[in-house]
């Protein structure tokens, strides 16, 4: 059960209904889901928070359907149920199929393990993955002639 009482749009105060506008208007949906309308009793946390998502979410060097395979991910590791459901269905919409998803899973499943692994036996991280590699023209500046 949630915290807070999920807010209809007849309840929302004028801000909380000019972010639900803009989250209508951005994603061409009349829908906004539960999120929002729980966040809704605080104008100021629903706009920073749309706002943000609007900023991260929008393609940029990562495209639209990695960003949410991205998000489904974090949200799988993070075991929050409302983000893996709604970010699955975006990703969907996006392209992603269901064998996708299965490889995403395990590639999630497989980090889960071999964190937890190496945490627990407290390995030390290699010298060799502590630097960023050089560039290349670094790299052939750097070798012996």
């Amino acid at each position: 059960m949630s915290m807070v009482r999920l807010l209809d749009d007849d309840e929302l105060s004028p801000a909380a209904a000019s972010v639900f506008a803009d989250i209508r208007a951005t994603r061409n949906t009349a829908f906004v889901g539960n999120f929002w309308r729980g966040l809704a009793h605080d104008p100021a946390l629903l706009r920073r928070t749309w706002e943000s998502v609007k900023d991260v979410m929008t393609p940029g060097a990562l495209d639209a359907l990695t960003k949410e395979m991205i998000y489904v991910a974090v949200s799988m590791a993070n075991s929050c149920e409302y983000c893996i459901r709604s970010h699955t269905a975006a990703a969907r919409a996006r392209g992603m199929s269901e064998a996708q998803l299965m490889e995403l899973v395990a590639v999630v499943g497989m980090a889960s393990e071999t964190n937890r692994l190496a945490t627990g036996l407290v390995i030390p991280v290699d010298e060799a993955f502590r630097d960023p590699p050089p560039k290349a023209a670094e790299s052939r500046e750097r070798r012996p002639a």
